[in-house]
């Protein structure tokens, strides 16, 4: 079945978004590591992030609004009307990115033990309250041996209890081109009411023989005086053995995950001279380079590691875009 109607845009409600790594992905019509990423049909209608940083960064790269606040007190109606303008009566896409450190490997794996952990209910209310055709949410691969498999379980549940076909899928980063050893839970939800199908993933794209190493993503950086190219400013910590992130990475191989909770520790470039630079940890994450991230270096890296790749959520958002062209009549 072909478009319905030529050129729709699908809207979209984005909640826990960072400075917009999956938003920008959604939209498109941006270039990274020497590809041009096509526009997407999808419209950013209501954004929401807590951390004022990553919000200024979102406003600065986006025309796009986005509301700097607690979605808890939000959705409570707990905020000056100011700052919690009424969300889209029609919402075809709710996107969330919800907290993944209390779920993470190398954090300290709190998971529904903490307050951060139990944010993805905001979501599960947000799309009670706005019923899209189709939800999106990211985690880290953690999330999946949370609890002994039981945390995964429970966020499946609340979601299907809502009426939606709820799907779960470990992606790596780099089959879909992003040069990073990044794992990504995509949980997709969509809506039984409509009589929506179970959601099918996109393929991958780039197979391990295909992979972009560090070389071809940060190559042309690395002999880059420092300030030269925007965000190109790196952590002067020095080297502290046997901790995370003090290693040096390899050029031939793609980059390690990048991290939010890093406190400057961002792994050493392959000269050894020097740890990565925000513009090196924002191309490894498929940023483009006319992304700039504000206010400070050691701001850049956080919502930097926090953020999805760019290039994954691109790919994603193409099989949302071709679910909804087919389905959504």
């Amino acid at each position: 079945m072909n478009r319905v109607v030529k050129n729709k845009k699908y809207s979209v409600v984005s909640l826990f978004s960072g400075c917009g790594g999956l938003d920008l992905g959604f939209k498109g019509d941006f270039f990274s590591l020497g590809r041009k990423y096509n526009h997407r049909f999808f419209e950013i209608k209501w954004a929401n992030d807590f951390d004022k940083k990553a919000c200024t960064t979102f406003a600065k790269n986006f025309n796009d609004p986005i509301i700097c606040g607690d979605i808890v007190e939000i959705l409570k109606g707990n905020y000056p009307d100011l700052f919690s303008p009424k969300m889209p009566s029609s919402t075809d896409v709710v996107l969330g990115g919800f907290p993944c450190q209390e779920f993470s490997l190398a954090g300290k794996r709190r998971g529904f033990r903490s307050k951060r952990g139990l944010l993805y209910q905001s979501m599960v209310e947000t799309v009670k309250r706005l019923r899209p055709a189709i939800f999106v949410a990211e985690n880290v691969k953690g999330l999946l041996s949370m609890d002994d498999g039981e945390a995964i379980k429970i966020i499946v549940k609340d979601f299907s209890s809502l009426g939606y076909n709820v799907v779960y899928k470990l992606h790596h980063a780099a089959n879909f081109g992003v040069p990073q050893n990044r794992e990504r839970v995509v949980i997709v939800g969509t809506d039984k009411k409509r009589n929506l199908p179970v959601f099918e993933y996109p393929n991958p794209t780039h197979p391990r023989e295909k992979w972009i190493d560090l070389n071809q993503a940060i190559g042309d950086l690395a002999k880059k005086p420092e300030g030269k190219v925007s965000n190109h400013y790196w952590s002067k910590a020095k080297m502290f053995k046997g901790t995370q992130g003090n290693s040096i990475v390899s050029k031939d191989k793609i980059g390690p995950t990048m991290r939010a909770e890093h406190h400057g520790n961002i792994e050493f470039h392959w000269s050894g001279k020097r740890r990565l630079s925000a513009r090196e940890a924002a191309r490894i994450q498929t940023f483009p380079d006319n992304f700039i991230f504000y206010p400070s270096t050691s701001s850049a890296y956080k919502q930097i590691g926090n953020a999805v790749p760019p290039v994954l959520g691109w790919h994603i958002a193409g099989a949302v875009e071709k679910f909804l062209d087919k389905y959504l009549v």
